[in-house]
């Protein structure tokens, strides 16, 4: 590969980083914590790439040769390095949602187990919670907390075989070790919603159904429930 080509390589590189991380479609991928690092590494690369360039403009670049005279070419590897180029402009892959859910073995509520100790609810005739904090609630608060309280849930719907649930994914870094949050909603038709449709629902847990035979996950019975926009944000840390 010449070296013109790799510094425009390096340019695009750079630039699909800033895009992802400006427009905040990282948000897709990794924390929103990363921010500021995705900026600094897409300006640097960006940066590298113009020094090489005004370099390459002063003198020209030497081309390696062996003892036999041979011109040693770089490999075609490098033009690999164009597909997430492609994959960010052309294609731009949305965030994990209800397919990753149904594939995953893993479960927040079980890796969790917190036990006691959780902080005083909100006064308020509704209490909106994070799907985190009220699977994890319903697990391993023994004081029975969420009883009999009205909770609103923000998520995306999720079928599995009869059953419907709202769900997130909660990652700790980046979309590769999301683990999926996840209620099962009774008490209300779902069939106009589609798979993926971020909702908001309205409700009460149905007490002591997120136990170990039920893999912590809790049934949520559905007072309502509207569709609303995707955010931004579609992952829980």
């Amino acid at each position: 590969m010449r070296r013109e080509t790799q510094n425009i390589l390096l340019i695009l590189l750079g630039g699909a980083l800033l895009k992802l991380s400006l427009t905040g479609m990282f948000l897709r991928y990794v924390k929103a914590g990363l921010q500021p690092l995705l900026i600094a590494t897409g300006v640097v690369m960006i940066v590298l790439a113009l020094i090489a360039i005004v370099r390459d403009m002063r003198g020209p670049a030497e081309i390696a040769h062996d003892e036999h005279g041979h011109e040693h070419r770089s490999s075609r590897s490098p033009w690999m390095l164009l597909l997430p180029v492609l994959a960010v402009f052309l294609i731009s892959p949305p965030a994990l949602g209800a397919d990753t859910v149904n594939r995953s073995d893993r479960n927040a509520a079980q890796e969790s187990n917190k036990g006691n100790g959780f902080a005083k609810l909100a006064d308020g005739q509704v209490i909106p919670l994070t799907l985190g904090e009220f699977v994890t609630r319903t697990a391993w608060d023994d004081s029975g907390s969420l009883n009999e309280r009205d909770v609103k849930l923000t998520g995306f719907v999720v079928r599995k075989q009869d059953s419907v649930y709202v769900a997130r994914l909660a990652i700790s870094c980046c979309a590769a070790d999301a683990s999926p949050i996840k209620v099962k909603m009774v008490g209300q038709p779902f069939d106009s919603l589609p798979t993926d449709q971020w909702v908001e629902v309205t409700g009460r847990v149905v007490p002591g159904s997120a136990t170990k035979d039920t893999a912590y996950v809790p049934t949520f019975t559905v007072a309502s429930i509207v569709p609303v926009a995707t955010p931004l944000d579609t992952y829980e840390s």
